[in-house]
């Protein structure tokens, strides 16, 4: 095997793993491309230079625990199979979410939180509104505002709260708010009214969040401020936002705050034209303002419908919603990545398996057998020719012994000797290279995938998603000490960097002492940098490796050489 093609296959390798999604956005259509090059990124212009911009005044943050910011303001309670919590009858503000199926930690029987009042330090909540042009003159009810819920107050599914704002000037605002079963609140907005004079007003929803959040800032994962604007995806990271505003106008689409397992999303009312912007100014903010008004004429009234979500990203969930609600590319709320075509369809094939053997664990093991068998007889051609190669490794160094001084006829004689055996020397370069997209995919669906997240495998390992929590360097636990982070070197790493070691005994030697030994600590290399990666993936790698060194044990042994 040609040296310069097993470090062209590692090399390509590690690219794709920790560079491609970096270069390659997620993959978007040829339409959305051109309409890229027709605009900038950040468009900057509004279709209607009339349109009022969403209040972004300074958050009044205390320094108060959740609990209590809760108790301080009364509250309208829901609750479904998914989610929990209340709003804050002051400026009807969504801040208090609890996902009822999901523990903070995989130790703990503590249910995540998502949203916080405002007046907290790590604030997050989400508001809607009407806002006027600068020429009107009304009274608006703000995020201070106190409502008063007129009827039911428990919001459940099937059971919608209406509450009431009166500006005592003839002007009343109502909202109707709906929960369904899963994640999604529909409000609908309605003014009346009763004064002499004609009211236009443009309906708003934003997203507040006091703080930004402790991100991985891992290249893999997108974390932060997103949004579909016709046909475009847009991400952006809160540094980015910090940095400068970002605004969009579109004709349809979602805008919203996206984090690793969670997301906050609000969709405006169709077949409206909006203006959205993610902006930081006293706080992160996402919102969108409506194009055109509403126009209320005297003793009349007036409507406007949004779409908020505070989800979970569970895949089937998300996928219903983009086609229930016919949501342009909502399903890109999940971070798929550039292998979005290859990902998203084996995370179903996994999920699948899981349903079948209620163990995330066994379904890897499952699709590693199945990518194996798969590309059998390709790997049986390429272990073939690299069994011939490790046997001729001595009539090769015969060869360059005895034409050391003519490279000409070394390279004839050479390429005649494959001809002969029918060699192919880049053929040890595939079994490397057929695991990439595999390879990838497994680790982007592992990292992003809700459903993963926490699932057990056997022993020791309690969430596949996360690193081997066990280390050599305290007996994997039998020495009461726990190791910094870089030396938690885990028994399925080393299980991994130990089955490269055997498959790399299989492999035809590099003739050079200098490069065989550089290739010897190669496992090693690659045990300490899989070490932190999801478990799930090092289980994949490691039983991929145990498949290839049984099918290429059988191959070596069953093959022959001419020359030998």
């Amino acid at each position: 095997m040609d040296l310069k093609n097993v470090i062209f296959a590692i090399a390509l390798s590690f690219a794709v793993l920790f560079g491609w999604s970096v270069i390659f956005e997620t993959p978007q259509i040829e339409e959305q491309k051109k309409l890229e090059q027709s605009k900038s990124s950040t468009n900057t212009e509004s279709d209607d230079s009339d349109v009022p911009s969403v209040s972004v005044e300074k958050e009044k943050v205390l320094n108060i625990s959740r609990d209590d910011a809760i108790k301080s303001t009364k509250r309208i309670n829901f609750e479904n199979e998914n989610v929990k919590g209340s709003i804050s009858l002051k400026g009807l503000l969504i801040d208090d979410i609890i996902f009822k199926k999901y523990n903070k930690d995989v130790d703990s029987n503590e249910k995540v939180k998502y949203l916080n009042p405002s007046e907290t330090n790590d604030g997050y909540f989400i508001e809607t509104g009407w806002a006027a042009s600068k020429i009107t003159n009304i009274s608006l009810p703000t995020k201070n505002s106190l409502w008063k819920v007129v009827g039911n107050n428990k919001l459940s599914v099937g059971n919608p709260v209406t509450a009431e704002w009166n500006n005592k000037l003839g002007i009343i605002f109502r909202k109707k708010i709906e929960l369904d079963e899963k994640f999604l609140f529909r409000i609908t907005q309605e003014v009346q009214n009763d004064s002499s004079k004609r009211v236009e007003l443009y309906p708003y929803a934003q997203i507040t969040r006091n703080q930004d959040p402790d991100v991985l800032d891992f290249y893999i994962l997108h974390e932060g401020f997103i949004g579909v604007f016709d046909e475009s995806l847009e991400e952006e990271g809160y540094d980015d936002v910090k940095d400068k505003k970002k605004e969009y106008s579109a004709g349809e689409g979602w805008l919203g705050i996206t984090d690793k397992y969670w997301l906050t999303a609000l969709v405006p009312e169709k077949n409206q034209s909006f203006k959205g912007e993610f902006t930081y100014k006293n706080g992160f903010k996402a919102n969108y303002i409506q194009n055109k008004p509403v126009v209320i004429q005297p003793s009349g009234t007036g409507t406007s419908e949004s779409k908020v979500f505070v989800a979970a990203k569970e895949v089937k969930v998300i996928d219903g919603y983009a086609a229930t609600e016919s949501i342009n590319k909502f399903d890109l709320a999940i971070d798929w990545g550039w292998f979005y075509f290859f990902t998203k369809p084996l995370f179903f094939i996994m999920n699948y398996l899981f349903e079948l053997t209620k163990n995330f664990g066994i379904a890897i093991v499952l699709v590693t057998a199945a990518v194996r068998l798969l590309f059998f007889p390709l790997a049986n051609y390429s272990f073939r020719s690299m069994a011939k190669m490790k046997i001729l490794q001595p009539e090769l160094l015969r060869l360059k012994e005895l034409h050391k001084e003519d490279k000409v006829k070394l390279q004839q004689e050479m390429m005649a000797l494959y001809k002969r055996e029918k060699v192919n020397p880049l053929s040890g370069c595939l079994p490397i290279l057929i695991q990439i997209p595999f390879f990838f995919a497994i680790y982007k669906m592992l990292f992003i995938s809700l459903e993963m997240r926490h699932q057990p495998f056997f022993g020791w390992i309690k969430d596949l998603s996360a690193q081997d929590p066990t280390s050599i360097f305290n007996f994997f636990g039998l020495i009461p000490w726990d190791p910094p982070s870089f030396l938690i070197i885990g028994a399925w790493p080393i299980m991994m960097g130990a089955t490269m070691f055997l498959q790399q005994k299989l492999n035809p030697t590099p003739p050079d002492p200098i490069q065989a030994k550089i290739f010897m600590f190669f496992p090693l290399f690659l045990t300490i940098i899989l070490a932190p990666f999801p478990s799930g993936l090092v289980v994949y790698w490691t039983i991929n490796n145990i498949l290839t060194i049984a099918q290429q044990w059988v191959i070596m042994k069953r093959t022959t050489v001419k020359t030998k």
